[in-house]
């Protein structure tokens, strides 16, 4: 059984739809999920599907080494960032090689880095008048939104889109191409 782990921040779409791309398979599955934010409703998610869950804060996660303890000893085939927003130390992108992948709501190279997530990325490309935008899921490495393309999905941006609008198209591509992305990479 192939064993994703997911990093989450927030309400937890994305990985809901990962969970439930896999709730039946007998290849794949979510093994855990992990969340930086202890009120996060990803949490409530895992707990509803059963799915082992917990928080951590930042010293867990970047100097003691717990989340690199948790993480080697879950030895996951694939972590998976799904609207998480640290950056990934180091260490735990050389303890799991091409294993660490991101979904990003811009078509990189274009808006992304530190601080570009989310309503700040869709408020970008409005004020650009971009005609098109999209997903970028990527392979994580040492700096943001830099590693290996995986795939990317696009939308056109009509004249009198706003960033709400774009947001709900880039939902959109996210809930369609993430979990598929996914399953591809584990078959």
């Amino acid at each position: 059984m192939k064993k994703i782990v997911i990093l989450a921040s927030g309400n937890g779409t994305n990985a809901q739809s990962i969970m439930d791309r896999f709730v039946d398979s007998n290849s794949i599955q979510v093994s855990l999920i992990l969340s930086n934010k202890p009120q996060a409703y990803v949490l409530e998610r895992a707990r509803l599907a059963g799915i082992p869950a917990m928080s951590f804060n930042r010293y867990a996660f970047a100097k003691a080494g717990q989340i690199q303890s948790i993480l080697n000893q879950e030895q996951p085939d694939l972590i998976v960032l799904a609207g998480f927003l640290w950056k990934i130390p180091s260490f735990l992108i050389e303890d799991h090689p091409d294993k660490i992948i991101n979904i990003h709501p811009a078509l990189l190279p274009n808006y992304g880095g530190k601080g570009m997530y989310g309503m700040n990325v869709h408020r970008s490309v409005i004020e650009n008048k971009e005609k098109e935008s999209g997903i970028t899921i990527h392979y994580v490495n040492e700096n943001y939104d830099e590693g290996a393309i995986i795939k990317q999905a696009s939308c056109t941006i009509d004249q009198h889109d706003t960033a709400e609008d774009l947001a709900g198209k880039i939902h959109n591509l996210e809930q369609q191409h993430f979990a598929a992305t996914i399953e591809e990479l584990l078959k």
